[in-house]
């Protein structure tokens, strides 16, 4: 969601009648606009915001990868291309970027199927591109989220039982998007935080399988049902999680889904047994990019309330090795790269990270803290910290 005021609400046109756009909430209270637009709703104010110019554009992914890089990450699976001017302005400054300046960063690029016609106009195809900037699945929004309880249920929310969330595309429209991606010969990377969602999206994929040499990717998939786990396991796709979420979600969320469905939410561990492929993301810049806060909160589920620790789910915990895995092996098993990244082995690529503490020998709640000394990307020092 985002918060505008009463001018941009005005030069946008939006007023206390319109209805609500199709996955999408302009929210009000007693009637009046409160300037909050949810999830589609966004859309009404875009095109009257400023772009970003090519300049800034550069210098903000100059600045990430440098931060990226003090974090101790060598890559990264991002979806910007429907963003920050268009398709062709934000491909340029990724290509001007990281492979003209030589920034260099290993980018797995998602692309929102808004601009799918723009990426299949330069001829290319899943997994094309340069060493460097990788294309990946087409990402579509099933719907939106718990804060402000868009993400879509299959009951009403406990906290607010007029409303089990909304749907960004129907059904029918998701199963249009799935079969648009097939055509193209490309896998799909879908938002699904609620289990309804989760659900439509399961369904589209068995409609509509990808091949046998590529996966399906359900990033998030926090709220799920057994029988949604037990679907899941014939098809070809993986889970993509955000430890994290535990930090940021931890308590209210269990008022917002109720106390009784919370069985399989956020249940790592029981995907990991269930012998289901799980790859570990940050959500940034929802939430912070940096992979140690995310494994600890992996390991931990250690959340501050009213400042004391409390371990929410303690039977979902994590191993270290779990955790590390799941952003690193996970990771490149979600961009079928298990073959030659993800470990430190003969022929894979030198991309690693030398970090002060060793995270298997820290208190489980210390592990956030370590120090990354240096980072690695191709064989070349990008990052050394200064002491």
């Amino acid at each position: 969601m985002i918060a505008v005021n009463s001018l941009v609400l005005s030069q946008a046109g939006i007023v206390e009648t319109m209805v609500d756009p199709v996955g999408g909430i302009i929210d009000k209270k007693d009637g009046m606009m409160t300037g909050l637009l949810m999830d589609q709703a966004q859309n009404l104010v875009f095109d009257i915001m400023p772009t970003a110019s090519e300049a800034y554009l550069r210098l903000a992914l100059q600045t990430a990868i440098e931060d990226c890089w003090s974090k101790g990450l060598v890559g990264g699976h991002t979806e910007d291309m429907s963003y920050y001017g268009g398709f062709t302005k934000t491909y340029g400054a990724f290509q001007k970027v990281i492979e003209d300046e030589q920034k260099h960063f290993r980018a797995h690029l998602l692309v929102h199927h808004e601009v799918i016609e723009d990426w299949a106009a330069i001829h290319t195809i899943f997994k094309g591109g340069s060493e460097w900037l990788e294309w990946g699945a087409m990402k579509i929004f099933a719907d939106g989220a718990l804060g402000g309880r868009t993400a879509l249920l299959s009951h009403l929310y406990e906290d607010d039982p007029t409303t089990s969330g909304i749907p960004i595309h129907s059904k029918e429209s998701l199963f249009t998007l799935v079969k648009k991606a097939r055509s193209l010969n490309l896998p799909v990377a879908v938002h699904t935080i609620g289990d309804l969602a989760f659900e439509w999206v399961l369904d589209a994929v068995k409609a509509y399988p990808t091949t046998s040499d590529k996966r399906d990717r359900f990033i998030h998939g926090q709220i799920l049902r057994k029988e949604l786990i037990d679907g899941f396991k014939g098809v070809s796709a993986i889970i993509d999680i955000q430890p994290t979420f535990v930090l940021s979600d931890f308590p209210w969320v269990i008022d917002r889904i109720g106390e009784n469905r919370m069985n399989y939410n956020y249940a790592w561990k029981t995907l990991l047994e269930e012998g289901i492929h799980c790859a570990g993301g940050s959500d940034a810049p929802i939430e912070t990019v940096a992979p140690l806060v995310g494994i600890e909160a992996a390991v931990s589920r250690s959340v501050m309330v009213e400042g004391n620790p409390v371990v929410f789910g303690e039977e979902e915990k994590l191993s270290v090795f779990e955790a590390i895995s799941l952003f690193t092996k996970g990771s490149a098993y979600a961009i079928h790269h298990e073959h030659d990244r993800g470990m430190l082995k003969e022929g894979y690529v030198a991309d690693f990270t030398i970090l002060k503490d060793d995270p298997f020998k820290v208190n489980e709640t210390s592990i956030s803290t370590i120090p990354v000394e240096m980072t690695v990307v191709g064989g070349r020092l990008v990052y050394k910290a200064e002491r």
